[in-house]
């Protein structure tokens, strides 16, 4: 059985700048667990399914992709979830909720996966710091992290599939919107 997850991760300018803010987090708080995955925004939390049926697994998932047509997605400010991770906020835009409710449904009805609390309590954000924030540092990481906020957008084209590999989140295939792979 195989770990995976979905995501919409951006490239370029966005995921240069969370990569090097988390960089910086691991140099300077000794915070890395954000580090074994690139910037990303769930859709999907991570769900175990049979590695011999990976590429049923991306087939479902590219139909499904292909009736989405790509939308903006806007990152703004910091937030946090209590005292243990620290966020770029993301805003809840309509296609992205509904994106994210159509493939909530899909994914409990037709790959049988689990239908977790943080599917339903959907808030989207990208996680810059977690797990390993220690209470002692938690101010000052959240004042770095505010201190490299952003204020960008992106187009959400392809929704990636992420698979657990070592200890590490590696993309395993970028599905376009609008699009079918197969």
């Amino acid at each position: 059985m195989g770990k995976y997850f979905l995501a919409f991760v951006p490239e370029g300018f966005i995921q240069e700048r969370g990569q090097g803010l988390k960089e910086l987090l691991k140099t300077n708080y000794g915070v890395k667990y954000a580090l074994k995955s690139p910037v990303h925004i769930t859709v999907k939390m991570p769900f175990t399914y049979n590695e011999k049926k990976e590429l049923t697994l991306i087939k479902a998932l590219s139909k499904f992709s292909q009736s989405f047509p790509p939308f903006k997605i806007k990152i703004h400010g910091v937030d946090t979830f209590s005292r243990r991770v620290i966020f770029w906020d993301v805003e809840a835009g309509k296609e992205l909720l509904d994106f994210q409710s159509h493939l909530k449904t899909f994914c409990k009805r037709e790959l049988n996966l689990v239908d977790e609390l943080s599917d339903r309590n959907y808030h989207p954000h990208m996680t810059i710091a977690f797990k390993d924030l220690k209470e002692k540092n938690f101010d000052q990481v959240l004042e770095t992290v505010k201190n490299h906020q952003i204020s960008e957008e992106f187009i959400a084209s392809q929704l990636s599939v992420l698979k657990r590999n070592e200890g590490r989140w590696v993309e395993l295939y970028r599905l376009d919107l609008g699009t079918t792979l197969f």
